[in-house]
Order: C-alpha cells, then sequence, then structure tokens
C-alpha cells in the first residue's frame, strides 16, 4: 500500500505472488470529494473535471517500497507459470496446432491491447482528479462517472460488478487449485500404491490444510513459503521440458485445426492462462518508474511477448508429444513410475497449495472487508467471524470442486466467464467513457468502432464460452 493512504486493488494471477487490498465503491467516493463528481446530475457538456496539464499522477506517488522495472517484469512473468500454462497443450487440443498458435498470439495481442487501454485511462482520470492512482473497481466507476447520460446512472452500481467478477474469479480459480492438487496427489498415490483411488477422497485428505492456511491473516508469514514456491515452480518446468523434449515431436496423428464447436474452450483456457488483468494496476501503480511500464519497450510489452511465447510453445510441444491423449495437466501425462515425474508433481502440487493461500486472501479481503465485516461493525467475536467467512469460502470452492473435479473444464469456464469481461469488455468501455467528450469526427468513430468490437468479441466469449463450458460439464456429469 502506498503512503498516500491509497489502497491499490489487484489479486492474484495464475501464480503470482503479489497480492493487495482490492477497494471498490468507497475509494471513488473519495474521488467525488476531491472534486471529480460521479453524479448523474452533471450537465452533459461538463462531465469532465477541468484538467490540470501540469498535474502528473506519477509525480504523486509516494509508495514505501517501489518496484524497479526488472523486478516488476518479474512479477508479471511469475503470474504466467501455474496451471493455466500447464493447460496449454489441453487448449491445443481442443483448437489444433495451427489455429492454437495463430489463436493464443491474437488473444494475447488483444489482451496486451485492452490492458494498455486500462492502464492509460487510469492515468488520465488520475490526473482529472488529481490523485496518485486508483484500482480497478474505481477506474471503472470513475469512468463511468465521466461518460454519456445511460452509464453516469451506472456508475455507482459498476465498482460492485467489477468486485462481483472478481470474487468469482479468485474463487473460481482456487477450485481449480483444489482439483490441480489432489488430481497430483492421486496420480502420486495410484503409481506408488498401484491402485486407483478416487480424487475426491484427496480432496477430503487436503481440506484441513487449505482451511489453516486460509487462517494466516497476514500474508507476510506465507512470504516464505511463497519463496520457496516460486523456486520449486522453476526447477518443475525445467523438468517438464525434458520430458516434453526427451523424445521427437510429431505433427503424426495430429489436428492442425479442430472442431468449431470446441474453439471456445480453447478461448476461455488462453484467457484464464493470459490474462492478468487483476495484478496490472498494482503492479503499475508500485513502480519507481511508472512511466516505462507502457510504451512499444515498455514493461507490459516485454513481458507479454516472453509470456505469449512461453505460451505457444508449451501448448504446441505438449500437444504434439502427448496428442489427443493429453489430459488438464501436462503433469498427468507425464510417466507414471518414473521417480522424478512423480517429484514434479509432487513439487508443484505443494506450489499451488501454498498459491491457494494467496488466491483466496483476495476473495476473503474482498467478501470480509468490502461487505461482511462493514455490516457487523465493530463487536466482541469479530474476529470468530471473520475466520468463519475465511471457513465458508474455503468450503464453497472445496464443493464445487468436489462436485465437479474436472480441471481442463473450470479452467475454461472461469477464464470465458469472468476474463471475458474483466479482460475484454469492461477496458473497452472504460476507454469508452473515459474519452467520450474529448473526441470528434474520425477520432470519436474509431474510438467507438474499436472498442465496441472489444466489447461483443467479450460478450461473445462470456456467453459462447461458458455455455460450452457448462455443457461440457454436464455432459461430464451425466457420465
Amino acid at each position: 500500500m502506498s503512503k498516500n493512504g491509497h489502497s491499490n486493488a489487484g489479486f492474484v494471477s495464475d501464480h503470482a505472488d503479489t497480492v493487495q487490498k482490492p477497494m471498490g465503491k468507497t475509494y471513488s467516493l473519495e474521488l467525488a470529494e476531491k472534486g471529480g463528481s460521479n453524479n448523474s446530475s452533471t450537465s452533459k457538456n461538463k462531465a469532465i473535471v477541468a484538467k490540470d496539464p501540469d498535474y502528473n499522477p506519477y509525480q504523486h506517488r509516494d509508495v514505501e517500497h517501489p518496484t524497479t522495472n526488472s523486478e516488476t517484469l518479474f512479477h508479471l512473468l511469475k503470474g504466467s507459470l501455474g496451471t493455466g500454462i500447464l493447460a496449454m497443450p489441453n487448449a491445443f487440443r481442443n483448437s489444433g496446432y495451427i489455429t492454437g498458435s495463430i489463436g493464443t498470439i491474437v488473444i494475447g495481442f488483444i489482451c496486451t491491447y485492452c490492458i494498455h487501454q486500462l492502464v492509460k485511462a487510469e492515468f488520465e482520470l488520475c490526473r482529472r482528479k488529481k490523485i496518485p492512482s486508483m484500482n480497478y473497481p474505481a477506474v471503472a466507476e470513475t469512468a463511468l462517472g465521466e461518460g454519456p447520460g445511460f452509464f453516469r446512472a451506472c456508475a455507482p452500481y459498476i465498482g460492485t460488478v467489477v468486485n462481483t467478477f472478481l470474487l468469482i474469479y479468485q474463487l473460481g480459480t482456487c477450485c481449480v487449485y483444489v482439483v490441480f492438487v489432489a488430481s497430483n496427489i492421486k496420480a502420486i498415490v495410484d503409481a506408488v500404491g498401484d491402485t486407483n483411488i478416487d480424487v475426491r477422497l484427496c480432496m477430503i485428505i487436503i481440506l484441513l490444510p487449505l482451511i489453516l492456511i486460509n487462517w494466516v491473516r497476514n500474508l507476510k508469514y506465507l512470504a516464505p513459503f511463497s519463496t520457496l514456491a516460486n523456486a520449486i515452480t522453476m526447477v518443475s518446468f525445467g523438468i517438464i521440458c525434458y520430458y516434453i523434449f526427451r523424445e521427437p515431436v510429431s505433427t503424426e496423428g495430429k489436428d492442425a485445426f479442430g472442431k468449431p464447436e470446441n474453439f471456445p474452450l480453447f478461448f476461455g483456457t488462453v484467457l484464464f492462462a493470459l490474462e492478468a488483468i487483476g495484478v496490472i494496476l498494482p503492479l503499475e501503480n508500485e513502480m519507481k518508474t511508472p512511466q516505462k511500464f507502457g510504451g512499444n519497450c515498455g514493461v507490459l510489452n516485454v513481458s507479454m511477448v516472453l509470456i505469449v511465447f512461453l505460451y505457444v510453445g508449451m501448448g504446441l510441444f505438449g500437444y504434439l508429444n502427448y496428442g489427443n491423449a493429453v489430459l488438464g495437466s501436462i503433469t498427468l501425462n507425464m510417466p507414471e513410475h518414473e521417480l522424478l515425474s512423480q517429484c514434479v508433481k509432487g513439487m508443484l502440487a505443494f506450489a499451488i497449495y501454498i498459491t491457494h493461500g494467496l488466491a483466496c486472501y483476495v476473495a476473503i479481503d474482498i467478501t470480509w472487508n468490502d461487505y461482511v465485516g462493514k455490516r457487523l461493525g465493530p463487536q466482541r467475536n469479530k474476529l470468530l467471524w471473520e475466520y468463519a467467512v475465511r471457513t465458508i469460502l474455503v468450503l464453497m470452492t472445496f464443493l464445487l470442486a468436489v462436485a465437479i473435479p474436472n480441471l481442463e473444464l473450470f479452467i475454461s469456464l472461469f477464464g470465458a466467464l469472468c476474463l471475458s469481461a474483466l479482460g475484454l469488455a469492461f477496458p473497452a468501455l472504460i476507454q469508452i467513457c473515459t474519452h467520450w467528450y474529448e473526441t470528434k469526427g474520425l477520432r470519436k468513430a474509431w474510438l467507438l468502432l474499436s472498442n465496441f468490437v472489444l466489447i461483443i468479441v467479450g460478450i461473445l466469449g462470456l456467453v459462447i464460452g461458458t455455455y460450452t463450458s457448462l455443457k461440457e460439464i454436464v455432459l461430464t456429469f451425466s457420465e
């Protein structure tokens, strides 16, 4: 958190340990008090607060421990090494290796463009309101307050909508982690004991450890374990690459183009894996030189090029190696009875277990600090209620994972359901509202055309991707 008192919202991406307190509507109310009103009664022609061209938000950020460009780059790269990248070979199974390679690059480009738009909108709105930084819900609420009349009427509610999507995504991510950890433990036990235990039994075994790790109220106590988990992950990915390339890969028997009806599953998985929209603003807000975050050779572009390269590589060569037999996580395709592969499964299960505590922290923070804790107010048993909320959230993710223990469908579902909105539609809507009264003529036409295309893609991805994933989940459940 910055010294200026403004918390920078964010959530754990696939495997990032950058967790900061999310904030929603309250922050935008602070903005209004500082001179930027979100009231829809504002005159149409005066919706934008007069800008001070001399005010630079970057120069007014007082960050206690600012990060360098390389540290920010490393945080973004760490976020790409988790369950999402391990699911990429399965995504390529749904799309085919040519469609998958091109599709991942295109989706990566679109995601990067939307992130740039969100960061630029934050800077512009901060300059108008003369405040150093905002979080995602505050940017959305302030932007809609600067837009046309209909959107200004929606502004008081958009922060809650964004927080809801963030909460659903975080809980969904935790479900993915539960299934991932249990599936890899099952693979180890089956290989060692020459048996075939139910994955749900493994989930029951890890339930108490999951509850206990989420009872940790201060993240600094998890920091050493997170560092260890990051090191374990790096080593594990090196070993996975060894297994992928130890035998020549071939396109024989592999689909170059997948079935069109399976493309929404690919789309959802890639979004889940690539999209780090929730950690973007916190990382940019905590930089020593935030102006170096954007730009052609800025931190964001460099990191996204590397991330897309990693994802295309893992997806392409993982699929070419294992073909249509590839599972929801490539670790489950590794040799069952080799000690090295069992070590990788165990190490990644531990790393993702630690990450569950980080991911669920954000869901707990939104639920407790923004909603439940506020309603309870000061009382003697408040700490007990907090532990109850923590336990209930873990039990929710556990029960959903037990009901549908299918890793690849979970990843595709939550990628399509949440990140189509958070990563595509909302940034485009924010961009339209931020510059609604500033653009005219061809610039206005391009603003509307380009962003409406992104909104339509986001809505189609959300609806079709969610429907396809739910349909596959129903079919799997009925079997």
